[in-house]
Order: structure tokens, then sequence, then C-alpha cells
């Protein structure tokens, strides 16, 4: 395999790491609510596409809080593999999980950039695998250090993606209509612009009625 190689739903693992109260207490590089939708936007593609997810948590109960309510909602099947470590890769659970899934592109999102992103990534190539780091779900403690940290990855031969690069590279042709609707639903829900881009051509160019949602 190689980097040149686009991801798809069969040859990456996406993981998750540190998302939690406290970790997003810190984050100055990204308005945080900006994060928490575009985390959601990477986990909701993870599952549409049935990509294998990891989820991992430091210190839960003595200092970071539970893993976002709403992360932890899109798979309600997984628990958060519990480290005291900074570095995942330190964590023999956590590898052990890595190696389990057999794939080598590692897609990794992660709070902090500059330490829970940076460390286990750094390692990870190390270790011969290919790491993909979703730079906008993850956020650092400055703007410095975020991209201080996106700049050391890189030189390490890290791979810099954003959350919606990775759903369209999943998706990659409009006429797989097996994932087409999901896909156009987390789009309308988590893209902006170009979600309400989308929703303008339904309405007004094809004519459909408008998208609704009941809210409970």
């Amino acid at each position: 395999m190689s980097t040149l190689q686009l991801l798809n739903a069969d040859n990456c693992t996406v993981i998750f790491i540190d998302h939690q109260p406290q970790m997003a207490f810190g984050v100055a590089s990204i308005d945080r609510q900006l994060l928490l939708n575009n985390t959601l936007g990477l986990a909701k593609a993870a599952k549409v596409f049935d990509v294998p997810t990891i989820l991992t948590t430091v210190e839960t109960s003595s200092f970071s809080g539970e893993m976002w309510p709403q992360l932890l909602d899109i798979f309600p099947e997984q628990t958060p593999i519990e480290r005291t470590s900074m570095n995942s890769w330190e964590d023999q659970k956590f590898v052990a999980e890595v190696e389990s899934k057999g794939r080598k592109k590692l897609v990794m999102a992660a709070l902090w950039t500059e330490v829970c992103l940076t460390f286990p990534a750094l390692e990870a190539i190390e270790a011969g695998y290919e790491v993909y780091a979703v730079i906008d779900a993850s956020g650092g403690t400055s703007i410095e250090a975020h991209d201080m940290a996106i700049q050391r990855l890189i030189q390490a031969g890290v791979v810099p993606v954003t959350w919606q690069q990775v759903l369209l590279e999943f998706q990659r042709d409009w006429a797989n209509k097996e994932t087409y609707d999901a896909v156009i639903d987390i789009v309308k829900e988590h893209s902006g612009a170009y979600g309400m881009g989308v929703e303008y051509a339904y309405t007004m160019v094809h004519n459909q009625p408008a998208s609704r949602k009941t809210v409970s």
C-alpha cells in the first residue's frame, strides 16, 4: 500500500482519541462547536461506510470526563479504550485493537493535536503504518501549537486530510447508490455552505420538497 492510494472503506481504520470535555476546554486552535461538528461528520462517515473504528479516552473519571455523548451515540455498541498514557501507542490495549483490524492505513483525529495526535501518529509511522491526520477534527491548545504539530507530522510522513475529504473519498462516485442518501444527509447536516447548496439544488433545481426533521 501507499499514501498515493485513495482511502476507501476496505483499507483503513478510523481512530478517535480523547474527544472529551476537559480536553476540549483546552482547545484554542479551532472554534469548539465547529470541532464538534467536524468530528461528528467524520464519525458518521465511518459509520455509513462500515469502516472499523476505534474510540479511546484518557483519565475519564479523574480528569477528562466521558467521551462526547454525541460521538458515543454514533457507535452505541463500542466502549472506548481507557488509558492513563498521553500517548495511545504506549497502551497495549490500544495497539492490540489497531493490530486486530488488520489495516495499515490509520485515519486519526485527536485532542490535543500536539500531544495525543502527534505522539501516536509518529509511533504508528515508525511501526510501519500509514497515518492520515484529520486536521479539522483535531485541536491544539493554540493555533501555533496545532500548526507546528501538523508541520512536524507532515515532515514525518503523515498525510493531512479534512473530515469532508475523507467522506467524499469514501463515496468517490455519486453512482454508488447504496451510500448516496446517507452521504447527502451528512453533507446537509455538517458541511455548512456545501450542505445549503445541496438543499438548494434539491428544492429549487429538482423541485423536491424541503428536508424537514421532527425534533422530539
